[in-house]
């Protein structure tokens, strides 16, 4: 076991955001007096000083993942049984310093900077994740000033030119979720790849992935965020609106070349437009048409004619989340310089109801992730990225 000496300077209580039940944001409660946790074998405790907030933490505390009603509020069990319990700490792409370690850990990686592969692993193969499940979800997370997570998810990531809330904005549920889009569509160099939602934290994961494997990216957005959107390595942004003239104006900037492959985070009536977009001109390809859905932001369900499915031969990919392997890969590419933060802005931890809503009603000058930082760590890690410092 890890000796005294070890944990001998973590309290024996934390702050924390509590999840205690389905519901709205009074469901989120904050409290100064939660249980630290102690590593356990083959764990790191984990001082939090910063987590990134996705759309997954708002879906699932309103119980917004339905497998078979319509209307069910639920949240996903694909083990079997429900892993999301009450009282839960959210929180999946959590940055921070090694403060402990348990049994059979090295000591030395006391003080390590890192980032955690937010994933609870069924089994230990390193190419396949048949039942996802995550830290925040299944087991606490980083809404709180401490986690214990298996040291060998806690990627130590040294970069000092990288702040600790720019880290967690490159955390693995957007940036594993975008890699797994691509590598189940086997996206591949000088293919034409349409993302939808590119302003987000998947979509603007994709953009850049796309440029390392050497395809090109075109962004489905907010014209306002073209600029943003080019620099981070879009080919072209194309509005999201007027959905009669959605394909001509995709078709526009590949100049009438067929997209290759969608990754759809939007659902909806957008996904039978993206489909178009591929099929227009089956004598121009030279692979199949590939659709990777990993999200429903306009819409849960999609009305297809599967003939269309068929005879055009599109593949489609459902997409959760990635695997081990594709966990470091991301973080060798985060090492190397070739991932860049994309950073909104931070929030307090005691503001996390603050920080829902606005993540909610965001207006078109919004891009990128916004982080949690705990309150005893935001003068260092929070407060030069608070949105006042950023206007």
């Amino acid at each position: 076991m890890a000796s005294d000496t070890l944990i001998e300077n973590v309290p024996e209580t934390m702050a924390a955001m509590l999840l205690t039940g389905h519901g709205g944001l009074d469901k989120l409660v904050y409290r100064d007096d939660v249980a630290t946790p102690r590593p356990g074998p083959g764990e790191v405790l984990v001082r939090v000083t910063a987590t990134a907030k996705n759309n997954t933490d708002r879906k699932a505390r309103e119980g917004l993942y339905p497998t078979k009603e319509k209307g069910e509020v639920t949240s996903f069990a694909m083990g079997g049984s429900a892993t999301l319990t009450f009282p839960r700490i959210q929180g999946a792409d959590v940055a921070g310093r090694v403060a402990a370690v348990g049994e059979g850990v090295d000591p030395g990686r006391i003080g390590q900077r890192g980032l955690l592969d937010f994933n609870l692993y069924p089994d230990a193969r390193r190419d396949l994740n048949l039942m996802p499940d995550y830290y925040g979800h299944g087991a606490d997370g980083g809404f709180a000033e401490y986690v214990a997570v298996p040291s060998d998810q806690f990627h130590t990531v040294g970069n000092p030119d990288l702040g600790d809330a720019e880290l967690a904005s490159m955390g693995m549920c957007s940036y594993q979720t975008a890699y797994h889009m691509m590598t189940s569509a086997n996206v591949s160099s000088g293919d034409r790849v349409l993302v939808s939602g590119a302003s987000g934290g998947v979509g603007t994961a994709l953009i850049q992935l796309c440029r390392i494997v050497g395809a090109v990216p075109y962004a489905v957005s907010q014209l306002d965020k073209a600029e943003a959107l080019h620099a981070l390595g879009a080919e072209a942004v194309i509005d999201r609106g007027d959905l009669p003239t959605f394909v001509d104006r995709v078709l526009e900037t590949t100049d009438g070349a067929p997209i290759d492959a969608v990754m759809d985070l939007v659902g909806g009536e957008m996904t039978d437009r993206f489909i178009d977009a591929m099929i227009v001109d089956m004598k121009r390809r030279s692979s199949y048409p590939r659709l990777s859905i990993a999200g429903a932001s306009g819409g849960n369900l999609s009305e297809i004619m599967w003939t269309r499915i068929y005879l055009y031969q599109v593949q489609i990919f459902g997409v959760s989340h990635g695997t081990r392997d594709e966990a470091e890969q991301l973080i060798a590419w985060i090492r190397t310089g070739q991932l860049k933060p994309v950073l909104h802005a931070a929030f307090k931890l005691s503001d996390l109801h603050e920080a829902e809503t606005y993540f909610v009603n965001r207006d078109s000058n919004y891009l990128g992730k916004i982080v949690i930082v705990p309150d005893s760590q935001w003068a260092e890690h929070g407060a030069p990225y608070a949105l006042e410092e950023k206007a």
